[in-house]
């Protein structure tokens, strides 16, 4: 962990967390691949109204990086890095594209929390993130929907 702000707000968790043993680095992440969205998305965390994300599986295959699991912890940083919260992961469940619901959408909640929205602007960052791998997303594509709960903020 790289970030002052995010080793600065992991100690400060763990020195208030006594019954947290925890034997690994959580990740540090922002959301969206732009700076006002991963702002906008951060501010929703902090305030408890986005409780999801969702990843393609076919981006993390091509970062190799790994599937999301129930229990772990994330350091939610702004687009600059700035620490905002430690979130957990509660549910992970792979769906198609194409059969990603209302009650979904509005558990991810951003925008005007409707599934017509999320449609929209997954696709367009489903095909932002797809394009350097000469791919494009489809309707049928794995989706990994995961949900989480807000566990620290400052």
């Amino acid at each position: 962990m790289d970030n002052e702000s995010a080793k600065n707000l992991w100690q400060d968790f763990l020195n208030q967390q006594a019954e947290e043993v925890v034997h690994y680095k959580p990740q540090t992440i922002h959301f969206c691949d732009n700076e006002k969205d991963a702002n906008d998305c951060a501010k929703l965390v902090s305030k408890g109204i986005k409780k999801a994300t969702s990843h393609s599986l076919l981006g993390l295959q091509y970062r190799d990086e790994k599937l999301p699991k129930i229990g772990d912890l994330k350091i939610v940083t702004d687009w600059e890095g700035n620490a905002k919260c430690i979130v957990r992961t509660t549910k992970v469940q792979l769906k198609p594209f194409f059969s990603i619901n209302q009650e979904f959408a509005a558990i991810e909640g951003e925008g005007d929390k409707s599934l017509d929205y999320w449609k929209k602007t997954h696709w367009n960052y489903y095909t932002r993130e797809l394009e350097e791998f000469n791919r494009l997303p489809r309707e049928s594509m794995i989706v990994v929907c995961e949900q989480f709960e807000k566990v620290y903020e400052k």
